[in-house]
């Protein structure tokens, strides 16, 4: 790519510049409630009740899926429904396998399968396992983002070397060189720079590492009105590659330059106090690190007052630097101020030497600068990166309808085979389930002996109301999930 250099011959104090071309969740975003404890290689799973625990379907704790019951026979709830026949009332009633029920909330606790799944598909307990170690995936990027975010809080650099080049040469101008007289000569100096080893593999423009840079040729030879050439950064600067100067001069140049950088640190840096910078053993630094290291001292050395915890009781150095006995913590900061000052800039001397028989020289120098970490940029993209999340949301959604699924066939397999066992008892226990169920919707203590009767169920008064109260529970649930949605 072509350089293009701007001369700076006839404004004395602006450099002229080189242009080189033209935002309780878990660790995935996922709502959740607290993750389900579950023992590796274990049966028993924390959150769903024991072996024995009674669940109904739906639960957030439960193991069985659907209402389980105790081999008791004296118990007289049945051991399971057939398809169609729970008595749940509002939007999600009905089936377990012939309807899915929308998940409005997605829990770990849903995702656990039923104990006693074990015993009937025993690679059932590599799925609860991968679901532990789900969990302990999941606590640790949690804890991984936490630190990455604090970590984002704190400047993070790398210190790497600038190497800096001084080109100074002698030039004939264009305009002069059909001329018979003597040809005007002029001699140019260019100061530009580059990283060596650079982390990103990205040329940053020079300027970028300076906050002013000022050239002071030789006061005797170009007067006091020429010899300084200034550039300060402002709010509107625009990046150069390096800076030119050009000056008319004889056929030999033989002057002295000296040239005044001060680095642009990011969080600013600031020089210390003579005797604050040899107590703390820090030259020049940020102000959260000055503070931070003077906390330490004020540990290391017990100066914190032992009754009155916001008051440090000054040694003889610090009495001396802040000449107070006894100052509070929290005036540290505006007592600090009168001993810091602005860094002193990088001087460089240089020497233009350049003849007619020798008319280009370049000098080297390399500085230490201060760049971001290239980490820094990956970290960030890290906590803002959404594809991985959305994906793996995608499969949990699947896995939530999968459990589901399992459980309600699940339900139906009790049902079935608890119909199989003993039909007699099994009938009449269902029908026992119903009356109670009856009693509940009306309302009413009922009449068992009635209820034994086929007449009774034949009754229009009931029925009637029933309906009613099944109709009346799902418009309800309706407007709620409506109301819900609204407010999402």
């Amino acid at each position: 790519m072509p350089q293009n250099y701007s001369s700076q011959s006839g404004t004395p104090r602006t450099a002229a510049v080189v242009h080189h071309g033209p935002a309780y969740t878990n660790s995935r975003g996922q709502q959740s409630n607290h993750p389900v404890q579950v023992a590796p290689n274990s049966k028993h799973y924390q959150g769903g009740g024991g072996p024995g625990t009674q669940g109904s379907h739906g639960s957030g704790g439960s193991r069985s899926g659907s209402s389980q019951q105790s081999s008791n026979a004296s118990n007289p709830r049945p051991r399971g429904r057939p398809p169609g026949s729970s008595t749940k009332t509002g939007p999600n009633s009905g089936g377990a396998a012939s309807s899915k029920p929308p998940v409005k909330k997605k829990k770990l606790a849903d995702r656990v399968l039923p104990m006693e799944l074990t015993e009937i598909v025993p690679e059932s307990e590599s799925y609860m396992e991968l679901l532990d170690f789900e969990r302990k995936l999941d606590t640790t990027i949690m804890r991984k983002r936490l630190e990455i975010q604090e970590a984002l809080k704190r400047p993070m650099k790398l210190k790497k070397k600038l190497r800096v080049m001084i080109t100074t040469q002698l030039n004939v101008p264009p305009e002069a060189k059909d001329l018979e007289d003597k040809p005007v000569l002029q001699w140019e100096m260019r100061v530009e720079g580059r990283l060596v080893d650079d982390p990103q593999k990205q040329r940053r423009k020079f300027s970028s590492f300076f906050k002013s840079l000022i050239i002071e040729l030789d006061r005797d030879i170009y007067g006091p009105d020429n010899h300084l050439v200034e550039w300060h950064r402002s709010a509107s600067t625009e990046e150069t590659d390096g800076y030119q100067v050009k000056r008319p001069c004889e056929e030999n140049v033989n002057c002295k330059c000296t040239i005044l950088l001060v680095l642009d640190h990011d969080p600013p840096q600031y020089k210390l106090d003579p005797r604050l910078a040899r107590l703390l053993g820090l030259t020049c630094q940020s102000r959260p690190v000055i503070i931070e290291h003077f906390w330490q001292y004020v540990k290391t050395n017990k100066l914190q007052d032992v009754e009155e915890h916001e008051y440090v009781n000054c040694d003889k150095y610090l009495e001396k630097i802040f000449e107070c006995k006894r100052m509070k913590i929290c005036e540290f900061p505006i007592r600090l101020n009168p001993l810091l000052s602005a860094p002193d800039p990088i001087k460089i001397c240089h020497q233009i030497d350049v003849t007619i028989a020798e008319p280009k020289k370049t000098n080297v120098f390399e500085l230490d600068v201060e760049i971001d970490d290239v980490v820094k940029d990956q970290m960030k993209t890290f906590l803002l990166s959404t594809q991985s999340q959305q994906e793996i949301l995608s499969h949990d959604t699947k896995i939530h309808e999968n459990i589901s699924i399992i459980k309600g066939l699940k339900t139906n397999r009790d049902f079935f085979q608890s119909y199989s066992q003993n039909p007699k008892e099994f009938i009449q226990e269902l029908l026992a389930s119903q009356s109670r169920d009856l009693k509940t919707i009306t309302n009413q203590v009922g009449n068992p002996e009635k209820e034994r009767r086929a007449d009774f169920y034949q009754d229009p008064a009931w029925m009637n109301e029933a309906v009613g109260r099944y109709i009346n529970n799902q418009v309800e649930g309706r407007r709620l999930e409506l109301e819900q949605t609204l407010k999402g």
